[in-house]
């Protein structure tokens, strides 16, 4: 399968709400595990009967799901979740939406020789992210993944330049670093990624000494302030 991205918009596959899962489909409401309405018949013995084909049905579906995707333990502390609240946090705090992260994580994950497996990650989608509840076409997924990609890229581009640009203190920086880690990290340990403090401890270091590089640098490249090399003193530039 092409894993190349194409351009498109965020919101293009998605509908016109960005806060709401896009349905793949025409059927089911959007990512609502714990008030989701039950499908039509389900609760009642006029339209299943005894039962029996439903259970038949459920213990079918259970063994068309691929055992890599059974074992998938990402996104476990999600159980319960809904969609919309997932998505309220993440676009407080990042420019991705839920969609968006559930999907890129599992491109990550589901990445053979031969590219993406995003056929497979559409049709158990609902099964590896408790909070999507549709399935979605392989298209849908490289949709959602290019989009992640793109809004990383921005704001990875917005970010660098606003700490090469001057607009902030060494001290603003490690402020802003701080906070948006915290975020990062909380999002890794959602995943089921257990971080250690010590790592996270050294994590944060490396993380405010290449910030620390990148403003000395910057600075330099703009010819504002020159660092002494023997002693490390800033000292404003000679005219010619």
């Amino acid at each position: 399968m092409n894993d190349q991205p194409g351009p498109a918009s965020d919101d293009a596959d998605g509908g016109s709400d960005p806060d709401r899962e896009p349905p793949a489909g025409d059927a089911g409401a959007p990512g609502s595990l714990d008030e989701a309405s039950p499908p039509s018949g389900a609760g009642g013995d006029a339209e299943d009967g005894d039962g029996t084909a439903t259970d038949t049905d459920d213990a079918t579906d259970a063994d068309d799901v691929p055992p890599e995707v059974r074992k998938y333990e990402r996104f476990k502390k999600m159980d319960g979740a809904r969609y919309e609240r997932v998505n309220d946090f993440l676009r407080d705090r990042t420019y991705i939406t839920a969609r968006e992260w559930a999907i890129a994580r599992l491109c990550a994950d589901f990445r053979t020789e031969t590219g993406v497996e995003m056929t497979k990650i559409g049709e158990n989608l609902p099964e590896l992210v408790p909070f999507m509840t549709d399935t979605y076409t392989p298209q849908a997924v490289n949709q959602a993944r290019y989009s992640f990609e793109e809004k990383v890229t921005k704001a990875g581009a917005t970010f660098l330049y606003g700490a090469m640009s001057g607009f902030f203190t060494a001290e603003d920086l490690d402020e802003m670093m701080y906070e948006v880690t915290e975020v990062a990290k909380f999002l890794l340990e959602v995943e089921g990624v257990d971080l250690a403090v010590a790592d996270e401890l050294e994590a944060e270091d490396k993380i405010g000494e290449v910030m620390r590089e990148v403003r000395a640098s910057s600075a330099d490249l703009r010819g504002e302030e020159v660092r002494c090399p023997e002693c490390g003193h800033l000292h404003e530039p000679a005219e010619d």
